[in-house]
């Protein structure tokens, strides 16, 4: 026998909401859904009237819904945003340049401008090239860690006001067990927040509207639209460090479904007792960008693979320095040895 609509408008639902475990018609859950994102974006100021957005886009279904669902909230709301796509090419052969195609395609659907900035151009080096430098243990770090920086200088040249990145509520549940695992109270305190902003004069702020929405509903949603995206994982991610977090949180969403949302909502009530010393966010003093030391994480890996020692920015920062300090030091002592 077929199941009603939880919303009473007389239709056959076709879905349970992972979320709320509601039975809706494709109608209701559309209508659910996009009200759920309009209502993160007013509570959570993320836009002002006039301000142009980049939509972080890399094809993927997170990407290409948040791309999809602004232009429809903008127009439905009147929000008076100039949306723009901006895209990261890092440079992996048989995933970024397939997914690159993609973006294409939502440029020319949703009629928005695109950018598309490359590793290669940027820091002179491809992912191809890195893995094929540092193996594919610590590549994710490599990618993390730059992409961040391109997209910081994506938004920079195109003089947007905010980045709309696709981080949805399982992304962020993970990001809280991650740093837990790790200890790293730093992040812990401000990875749930729903607009990123550093210190530093004249930062563009990052945005999440899909904050409190649950990857399984995206996939659904771009599925009943029809929307177009890629699916085809990087083939560099089956190593990364955030699989292992990422299967955890599955595990415990199938014993107890608002996990996700209990985790995020941990995070956002996390407070760091007074006598706890945090890093002090500056910028850096090669490349201008955020960073806790004295040289920002992307200029630290990138001193390594210009140096033939791909793994100097890898773990602490101290060891790091140190390292580099060393490497100076023997230099210097070969460059006045007499022969």
């Amino acid at each position: 026998m077929p199941v009603k609509c939880s919303s009473s408008c007389g239709k056959n639902a076709i879905l349970k909401r992972p979320k709320t475990g509601d039975a809706l018609c494709k109608d209701c859950f559309f209508w659910a859904f996009e009200t759920e994102v309009h209502s993160t974006i007013v509570s959570g100021q993320l836009f002002k009237r006039g301000d142009t957005v980049a939509v972080a886009a890399s094809g993927g279904k997170d990407s290409t819904v948040l791309a999809y669902i602004l232009k429809v909230l903008n127009e439905r709301h009147d929000y008076g945003l100039n949306l723009v796509l901006l895209s990261i090419d890092e440079g992996i052969t048989g995933y970024r340049d397939d997914s690159l195609e993609t973006v294409k395609k939502n440029r020319d659907d949703y009629k928005m401008p695109l950018k598309i900035l490359s590793y290669e151009e940027l820091f002179g080096w491809t992912m191809d090239a890195i893995v094929a430098q540092v193996g594919r243990k610590n590549n994710c770090t490599f990618c993390g860690v730059f992409r961040r920086q391109a997209l910081d200088k994506g938004a920079t040249l195109l003089g947007v006001n905010c980045v709309a990145t696709g981080h949805n509520a399982d992304d962020l549940a993970e990001t809280v067990l991650m740093n837990i695992l790790r200890g790293d109270i730093a992040r812990l305190q401000r990875c749930t927040s729903i607009i990123t902003a550093s210190e530093s004069e004249g930062s563009i702020p990052r945005v999440k509207p899909l904050k409190y929405t649950y990857e399984k509903e995206i996939v659904m949603y771009a599925y009943f639209k029809r929307l177009v995206y890629f699916s085809t994982e990087c083939v560099f991610a089956p190593n990364a460090y955030r699989g292992h977090a990422r299967a955890f949180l599955k595990d415990l969403e199938k014993i107890r479904p608002s996990v996700i949302m209990d985790i995020i909502h941990s995070g956002e009530s996390l407070q760091i007792k007074e006598d706890v010393k945090l890093p002090v966010r500056t910028q850096c003093t090669r490349c201008g960008s955020v960073s806790s030391q004295e040289l920002c994480k992307a200029c630290v890996l990138l001193e390594g693979l210009n140096r033939g020692l791909p793994k100097l920015g890898i773990g602490k920062t101290s060891l790091a320095h140190r390292a580099r300090q060393e490497q100076d030091s023997l230099r210097t002592r070969i460059t006045n040895c007499d022969f």
